[in-house]
């Protein structure tokens, strides 16, 4: 299907350029120029050509050495030859304004855009209305748009009509109020049937306190440096995604589970993800996987751990620089591709992507980092709204946790109201001196072993416990941290038992 949408003079500005600079073509990290970003075939072989001769290895690209190439390609050579490709590319290149190269490679990109959106029988001529010819003024208006806007700005405004229209005829937000009491029945005796839990998280107690990951809830653990953030969030999607963990007193055990879950990385490679990933599974210190370094039959384990990690419906998408919209457009299409329905973000902070973003949006604005780390927030808690997914997050603490007597919200780094936005709120600290003097009553039973790690819970929306620690045995070197048990902040031993969440495989009738 043609498009209406073409910008020839950049075509022609593009094609000159290279041809002069071949180099612009290494550029990739700034230039992506492809065929499908022209629509002229006498266009799309003459760059073709170029790009093949420099991707040869051809460093000062002439006519000659683009009829050598054609001359073995008849039906590009006779094209060529019909539209005086010679005479042409002299003209092109001669009125190739080089120092403007960036303008017109960015409006051949946006045409690209605007001719793909066409193509699929989207109207964008409000953006751009390549048949007005008579208003000039709505003509300036609509150049003027092209030239401030980036490929984000337009692919955001057609979002917005899209979202509209879904609204207006689909999601039908103007329904009339309902009756407080209609559907009440149905809704007790759902709860009767299938109790309100997600899926299990890693370690019983943490299910009892969470009720499990459940779909549309927004969960965040915060912690300083070093104290398990992204550990502990990697062992909660293995054990969603994966169907079997190794257990030192029984082996390998069935988790249940095998949801499809998506891990988003912003910090760290997918080697040390998926390094991690085979320690948890495996109960094998990660350090002896790096090392290589194995004590009796922890190689077998980890090569069993490789193989369900293999099987397992569990993705990793690394995002090192980030706007809002890449982290809901790497949901969304994870969503779509992979039916995911769990998804772990690994770190709540700003980045120069969002920055930019927010910046640029806001009208120059800068905004403060508290109000960036709380929209990005407020972003994730929609997607848990909007899509139906489980989400959890992390965070830095600020510099007072080392004096806080109650670690909540308060603590956490750039913004405490990034806790108005979610479900379940904890805090990960490593234990002090003075609070196992004040825990000896209870380790006195010998019970249990000494914790080296304590999860504050300051929020849990619908769950029994809050202003409590659990209390834990916590191994980073394989990822595990595993709650004993639990007090109120005045370190009274609360009654907790361990819950068990046991997930149905859904009917075939």
């Amino acid at each position: 299907m043609s498009s209406r949408y073409v910008d020839t003079v950049s075509a022609m500005q593009v094609i000159g350029s290279v041809f002069q600079e071949p180099d612009l073509l290494d550029a990739t990290d700034k230039y992506l120029i492809t065929d499908e970003d022209f629509t002229d075939e006498f266009h799309k072989i003459i760059f073709g050509s170029i790009y093949k001769l420099y991707e040869a290895g051809a460093k000062n690209i002439t006519i000659e050495s683009i009829n050598d190439f054609l001359s073995s390609r008849p039906k590009s050579e006779a094209i060529y030859k019909v539209n005086k490709g010679d005479e042409w590319l002299l003209k092109v290149s001669e009125n190739a304004q080089i120092e403007a190269f960036d303008y017109y490679y960015s409006r051949l990109k946006k045409f690209s855009l605007l001719r793909a959106y066409d193509n699929y029988g989207i109207d964008v001529s409000d953006i751009y209305d390549i048949d007005n010819i008579f208003d000039s003024q709505k003509r300036q208006k609509q150049e003027e748009y092209l030239d401030n806007a980036s490929l984000e700005d337009i692919a955001n405004k057609v979002d917005e009509k899209i979202d509209a229209i879904r609204i207006q005829y689909v999601d039908d937000v103007y329904e009339e109020a309902q009756q407080a009491g209609e559907g009440v029945y149905d809704l007790i005796d759902k709860f009767k049937l299938h109790p309100e839990v997600g899926v299990p998280l890693y370690g019983p107690l943490i299910n009892t306190v969470t009720r499990g990951a459940r779909l549309k809830k927004f969960y965040l653990r915060s912690a300083p440096t070093g104290c398990g953030k992204t550990r502990s969030m990697i062992a909660d999607a293995c054990y969603i995604a994966c169907e079997k963990i190794y257990d030192e007193s029984f082996g390998w055990i069935n988790t249940g589970v095998g949801q499809p879950t998506l891990f988003i990385t912003t910090e760290q490679e997918l080697e040390e993800i998926q390094t991690m990933m085979l320690a948890f599974l495996s109960n094998v210190n990660e350090e002896h996987i790096l090392n290589n370094t194995y004590v009796g039959n922890e190689e077998e384990r980890v090569m069993q751990a490789a193989d369900i990690l293999c099987a397992a419906p569990l993705y990793v998408e690394e995002l090192p620089d980030f706007s809002l919209q890449d982290v809901e457009d790497t949901i969304k299409k994870n969503i779509r591709e992979h039916d995911v329905k769990y998804v772990f973000e690994d770190y709540i902070h700003s980045s120069m992507k969002i920055l930019e973003e927010i910046t640029r949006r806001s009208g120059g604005v800068k905004l403060r980092e508290d109000n960036v780390l709380f929209m990005l927030s407020n972003k994730l808690k929609d997607i848990c709204n909007q899509y139906g997914v489980f989400v959890m997050s992390a965070t830095q603490l600020n510099g007072d946790y080392k004096d806080s007597e109650t670690p909540d919200q308060n603590l956490l780094r750039g913004a405490k109201s990034i806790a108005d936005k979610i479900d379940y709120g904890a805090i990960l600290l490593p234990v002090k001196q003075d609070e196992l003097t004040k825990l000896e009553p209870i380790l006195a039973t010998g019970i249990f072993d000494r914790p080296t790690i304590k999860i504050s819970i300051y929020k849990n929306r619908r769950g029994r416990y809050k202003g409590v620690y659990l209390w834990c045995k916590a191994d980073l070197g394989t990822c595990r941290i595993q709650p004993m048990f639990c007090t109120d902040y005045s370190y009274e031993l609360q009654k907790m038992e361990d819950t068990k969440i046991r997930v149905e495989e859904p009917s075939a009738f």
